[in-house]
C-alpha cells in the first residue's frame, strides 16, 4: 500500500483513489478494477449547474497492471459530473472513492476539491483521551433543518455546557430521504441530506473556534444493502469467509485484500486530513474480521495518528464482547484505539433505572456492587461466565486507565431498542434519574450524553431508514425480530406498534426541539453543573488521571465512591442511595471517615430545589448520617468551627 500512496502523491495526488484535481494539469481520476478489461469515464457535464449541460464525453482509463485504472483529463473541473463504463456493462457507476453524490447513491459522482476550503483553526491542536465529554450526534435529527449549517449555530451553547467532543453518526452517503448512516455505501462522501462537503467542513472548522473537538462514526463492517456498487469493480472487495450480521463482511485478508485495506485506510485519513476531524469511532468492530499479520484495526488507527500529526487524535471503538486487546497499545500487541463503549455500565444503569432485566440485561442486578465494580474497574464482564450468551464475556483490562472507558445512559442503540424510542428520564422516577445522573457524570471514566439529554428532550429516537419498498419490507420486518428478544416487546401487541422504519414521521418525531433547554431549565441545570464540577474540581479531576478513587457498599442499593486528592485531606465523597431513607447506623466503613482534623459537609446535592428536587436538610457534622431515598450528595472535607470543637470535647 504505501508505494501506490507515494507513487500518486509524486504525481500530485492525496488519496489513492477517486479524483483528484491536480494543480495546472486537470483532475486525476484512479480506480480498482482488477477484473475488468476496458474502464470509460463518462464526464456527464463540466459542472453540475451548466445549463443545457454539454453532451458526455467518454475517455478511456489506462490499465496501470495491477489492477487500477486512471487517467488526467485536462478539461475536469471542479464540478464536474461523471461515472465510470466498465467492459460491455452498459451501466454506467459511481466511483467507489466518490468525493461527492450530489443525487444519492444511484447518480453520478462530483469533483470536489477539498483545498479550496478557507479555514482558520491553525492553532487547533487536536484532542486526546483524557478530559473529553463527548456528546454523540445525528446531524439530520439535532436540528428542525437537519444539517450542517443550522447544527453549527448550537455549537457556543454544547461547548458552554461542558462537552468538549462531538461524535458525528454516520454520514458516509446512503439512500433515500433519512436514516441511521449504518447503511452507508459511499465511503468517501458525506450525504447530500445534510449539505455540501465544504458545509460538513465549515461546522468542523466552527467546531474547532469554539474549542470543540470532532469524531466521525465509520462503518468499515459492511455496507447497505442499497447503492452498494463495490462488486461490479471487484468481487474480492467482499469476503466468503466470515458471516457478518448485516451483510457481506468486506475482505481484509484474502486474494487480492491489499486493495480493499488500501480503499480503508485511505478513506481513515482522508476524513482527518480533509475534514480536520479529531479522530474516529469504530462501529461493531467484533465484526471487523482479519486474520493478517497486522489487523486492519490497528493499521487503522496507524493511518488516524499519521494523517492527524502533528494534531493528537482520538480514537474509539464499539466491541460488544469487550476485548480490552483493542485498546492495549500496539506495542503490547493491542490495537491502539484510546476508548471502547462500555455496554456494562449502560446495562446496569438500566437496570436499577427501571427493574428491566430481560435479554441483553439479565446478567446485572442494578445494585451497589456492579456501580461500585465498573468506578473501580471499568467493564464487569472481563472473562466471566455470561449466562444471556452461555459463554465467558470480555478479557481482562483491570489496570486500564479510567478515560478508555465511555460510559453513557442514553445512545441512539438503547434509545431505539426499548421499542418506544422513549428517553430514560420518562422511564424512571426523578429523583433516581438525578442521582444516576450525578453517578454517571463524576465518574473517572469518560462520559457521553446522546443529543437532547442534556435537558431531558421530550423527543424519542427511534430506529428510521429510507429504502425502497422491498428493503424497506426486509429492514422493518428484521427490525421487528431483533427487538422480539425482549419478551415484552415480542407480544403481538407490542409488535403492532412499533414505528415503521420506513414511515417519514418516524424520522420526523425523532427530531430535537431545542427551545426545550428553556423549558426543561431543571433538567439543563443539573447537567450544566455537574459537568461543571467534573471539568473544575481539582479533585475529580485527578479522578481521571489514574485510579485515584475507592468504593464500599452500604446496602444493596446505596454506595459510597471516595475521590482522594493530590494533597492530604484533599478528598470528595460520593454517596448514592437509591433506595428508600437509610440510616447509617452502624457506620463501619473506612472510606466514611472524614480526613485527620476535618469533618465532612455537603457541597452538592441531587435533591437541590433547582433540579426540580425537594430540598435537603443542613447537612449533619457530627452524628450519623441519613441518607435520603433516591439521591446523590457530594461531600467534601471542612474544618470544623471552634464551638463544635469545644462542644465535642
Amino acid at each position: 500500500m504505501s508505494e501506490q500512496i507515494t507513487t500518486e502523491l509524486v504525481n500530485g495526488r492525496r488519496f489513492p483513489i477517486g479524483a483528484e484535481r491536480v494543480p495546472e494539469k486537470g483532475v486525476h481520476f484512479r480506480v480498482w478494477a482488477p477484473e475488468r478489461k476496458t474502464v470509460k469515464l463518462v464526464i456527464l457535464s463540466q459542472a453540475e449547474d451548466v445549463d443545457p449541460p454539454h453532451p458526455p464525453t467518454e475517455i478511456e482509463l489506462q490499465s496501470e497492471g495491477n489492477g487500477y485504472f486512471s487517467v488526467i483529463v485536462q478539461e475536469a473541473c471542479i464540478g464536474s459530473v461523471y461515472r465510470y463504463l466498465l467492459d460491455d456493462d452498459p451501466q454506467p457507476y459511481p466511483d467507489p472513492a466518490s468525493r461527492f453524490q450530489p443525487q444519492g447513491p444511484h447518480g453520478p459522482s462530483q469533483v470536489v476539491d477539498a483545498s479550496t476550503f478557507d479555514w482558520t483553526d491553525t492553532a487547533w491542536t487536536g484532542i486526546e483521551a483524557q478530559g473529553q465529554v463527548i456528546y454523540e450526534m445525528h446531524i439530520g435529527t439535532f436540528t428542525h433543518e437537519g444539517n450542517w449549517v443550522t447544527a453549527a449555530k448550537e455549537l457556543p451553547e454544547l461547548a458552554a455546557l461542558g462537552v468538549t467532543v462531538l461524535e458525528i453518526m454516520p454520514v458516509a452517503d446512503f439512500p433515500g430521504r433519512y436514516g441511521w448512516g449504518y447503511d452507508g455505501v459511499n465511503w468517501f462522501a458525506p450525504t447530500r441530506l445534510y449539505g455540501t462537503p465544504d458545509e460538513f467542513r465549515y461546522f468542523v472548522n466552527q467546531a474547532h473556534a469554539v474549542g470543540l473537538g470532532v469524531i466521525l462514526d465509520v462503518v468499515f463492517n459492511h455496507l447497505g444493502p442499497d447503492g452498494n456498487f463495490l462488486g461490479k469493480f471487484s468481487s474480492d472487495y467482499f469476503s466468503t469467509r466470515y458471516q457478518c450480521d448485516w451483510g457481506d463482511p468486506l475482505n481484509f485478508d484474502g486474494p487480492n485484500s491489499g486493495a480493499v485495506r488500501e480503499h480503508v485506510l485511505a478513506n481513515s485519513a482522508y476524513w482527518i486530513q480533509e475534514f480536520h476531524l479529531d479522530g474516529l469511532r469504530l462501529d461493531a468492530t467484533q465484526q471487523i474480521y482479519d486474520c493478517s499479520a497486522e489487523h486492519i484495526i490497528a493499521a487503522i488507527v496507524q493511518a488516524v495518528r499519521s494523517a492527524g500529526a502533528p494534531r493528537k487524535t482520538f480514537i474509539v471503538g464499539e466491541n460488544e464482547p469487550q476485548d480490552a486487546k483493542l485498546f492495549l497499545p500496539l506495542e503490547h500487541g493491542g490495537f491502539g484505539l484510546d476508548a471502547l463503549w462500555n455496554d456494562d455500565f449502560h446495562h446496569t444503569a438500566m437496570v436499577a433505572m427501571t427493574g428491566r432485566a430481560d435479554a441483553y440485561y439479565s446478567d446485572y442486578r442494578g445494585h451497589a456492587q456492579e456501580f461500585v465494580s465498573t468506578f473501580k474497574r471499568g467493564f464487569l464482564y472481563q472473562g466471566q461466565w455470561y449466562s444471556w450468551q452461555n459463554h465467558t464475556r470480555g478479557t481482562p483490562g483491570l489496570d486500564m486507565p479510567p478515560a478508555k472507558y465511555v460510559n453513557f445512559i442514553q445512545n441512539h442503540d438503547q434509545l431505539a431498542n426499548s421499542g418506544s424510542g422513549k428517553r430514560i428520564h420518562s422511564l424512571t422516577s426523578p429523583n433516581r434519574y438525578r442521582a444516576l445522573t450525578a453517578l454517571f457524570l463524576l465518574a473517572p471514566q469518560t462520559p457521553m450524553l446522546f443529543q437532547g439529554q442534556e435537558f431531558a428532550a421530550t423527543s424519542p429516537f427511534f430506529y428510521f431508514a429510507d429504502h425502497k419498498a422491498e428493503i424497506a419490507h426486509w429492514v422493518a420486518r428484521g427490525r421487528a425480530e431483533s427487538l422480539a428478544q425482549f419478551r415484552a416487546l415480542a407480544t403481538p401487541e407490542m409488535q403492532a406498534r412499533l414505528p415503521d422504519p420506513g414511515d417519514p414521521q418516524t424520522f420526523t418525531h425523532s427530531k430535537l426541539d431545542l427551545n426545550e433547554r428553556n423549558l426543561h431549565k431543571e433538567a439543563y441545570a443539573l447537567h450544566c453543573d455537574l459537568l461543571r464540577l467534573r471539568r473544575n474540581d481539582p479533585v475529580f479531576q485527578a479522578s481521571r488521571q489514574s485510579h485515584r478513587i475507592d468504593g464500599a457498599v452500604l446496602s444493596p442499593d446505596a454506595w459510597v465512591i471516595r475521590f482522594f486528592g493530590e494533597n492530604p485531606g484533599d478528598d470528595r465523597l460520593l454517596l448514592v442511595n437509591l433506595s428508600r431513607d437509610l440510616h447509617l447506623v452502624p457506620a463501619p466503613e473506612p472510606l466514611l471517615a472524614p480526613p485527620k482534623d476535618c469533618v465532612w459537609d455537603a457541597m452538592w446535592f441531587s435533591d437541590d430545589p433547582r433540579y426540580g428536587g425537594m430540598g435537603m436538610p443542613p447537612w449533619p457534622l457530627q452524628g450519623n448520617w441519613y441518607l435520603q431515598g433516591e439521591s446523590a450528595v457530594v461531600l467534601h472535607p471542612v474544618k470544623p468551627a471552634k464551638e463544635s470543637v469545644d462542644h465535642e470535647q
